[in-house]
């Protein structure tokens, strides 16, 4: 059993912080309160040649795994980023896999190296306010014409829908009451975000302002054939792939807050003297902060044994799942206490705990709350009645 990380892995750890490091909180601080997406760090993520990470050498990328991907985004969330540094890049990193599994060579080679290259900006397209978790339920359809799909319907929750050029969507190519199995029928396309026939809407949120998150209405898209990934009626298979490894990556970036609001709360509960005495020597504040970096610890472990697991091959959905919620319990733990430690001073702008925990809480919902994550070990781990 060996804990430790490559030095390869150690490389990009220190790496991504380097550069992370020259977008400092008060930029992240503007840009979400500017709601205007951060153009300079993402150019200088691509520059890097960190969008690449795992996209296949022969695509321009560098081929590497899950474990890579997720301390990359660990360590942009933890310089203060956050959600909004990790959800600029977090697609191309590795929200692609269903392309680079199942897409034509032709698609492949139009696309992957402009991810590499930061020139493509891509969103995802599956969730709808009428199914919500239940995605077997989405109403999107995408009806035959010859050598092209008609497409209609109507996507939420759609982060970088605004910036990006192309859509990763699913939709349903035979309706629900006509199939099976009720995860059969969908169909996966990478197409153009025609804005002829795409109408984007911002959503007001809580948090991460800098990188939108949009309805997106789509009324008569035309889609050739070619757009299509791979066969008709498997596209939920498709999104399969990715979701083990998005559960990893959420659960890096939340641990990564977790981190920098405790650093925040460490910093200032040094400095701050109230009553002649320092307020971390206050075992009131000093030990949540200390629970705080043990369940920290304590998710991390979990969350490198299933990256371990995913890139070797081996089944990783009870450690996915697991990473996640206790990554995202953690994260947001790490924030609160962070908040409450700074006082009136946790609730203003100018110590930016406030943006971790706005950030941090989105974790417990996206991009699978907490509770579906319980229904899941509850009935495929603990072998329980499914309870939905």
């Amino acid at each position: 059993m060996n804990f430790a990380l490559s030095e390869d892995q150690e490389l990009i750890r220190s790496s991504v912080a380097e550069l992370a490091a020259k977008f400092d909180d008060h930029y992240w601080m503007e840009k979400d309160q500017a709601h205007e997406f951060p153009q300079e760090f993402y150019d200088a993520i691509a520059k890097g040649g960190w969008l690449g990470m795992t996209i296949p050498e022969e695509y321009g990328g560098h081929g590497l795994g899950i474990t890579e991907a997720t301390l990359l985004l660990e360590e942009v969330a933890r310089s203060g980023a956050a959600m909004n540094g990790a959800s600029a890049i977090h697609l191309s990193i590795f929200g692609m896999q269903p392309v680079v599994k199942h897409g034509s060579e032709e698609m492949k080679k139009e696309t992957l190296p402009r991810i590499v290259n930061g020139d493509l900006h891509v969103c995802f397209g599956v969730t709808e306010p009428g199914a919500g978790l239940d995605t077997s339920r989405i109403t999107t359809f995408a009806k035959r014409e010859g050598d092209k799909y008609r497409i209609n319907g109507r996507k939420v929750w759609i982060s970088k829908a605004i910036e990006s050029e192309k859509i990763l969507l699913l939709t349903r190519t035979t309706p629900y009451d006509q199939v099976t199995k009720k995860t059969d029928g969908m169909t996966l396309f990478l197409t153009d975000l025609d804005r002829d026939h795409v109408d984007i809407r911002p959503i007001r949120k809580m948090g991460r302002n800098a990188v939108s998150s949009n309805e997106v209405f789509i009324d008569d898209l035309m889609v050739p054939v070619a757009h299509r990934v791979g066969e008709e009626g498997q596209g939920f298979k498709y999104i399969l792939d990715g979701l083990n490894p998005e559960r990893m990556l959420i659960a890096a970036e939340a641990l990564g807050i977790g981190r920098v609001a405790l650093e925040k709360a460490v910093k200032y509960g040094n400095e701050r003297h109230v009553f002649n005495r320092p307020i971390g020597m206050n075992q009131g504040l000093q030990f949540p902060l200390a629970d705080s970096l043990a369940r920290l610890d304590a998710a991390e472990l979990i969350l490198r044994k299933a990256t371990w697991l995913y890139d070797n091959g081996k089944p990783c959905g009870r450690e996915a799942n697991t990473a996640k919620y206790l990554c995202a319990d953690a994260g947001f733990a790490a924030a609160d206490r962070a908040l409450q430690l700074h006082g009136g001073m946790g609730y203003s702008e100018e110590y930016h705990v406030s943006r971790y925990f706005r950030e941090s809480r989105l974790m417990k919902i996206a991009p699978v709350s907490q509770e579906m994550i319980l229904n899941f070990l509850g009935e495929h781990v603990l072998g329980l009645p499914r309870s939905y």
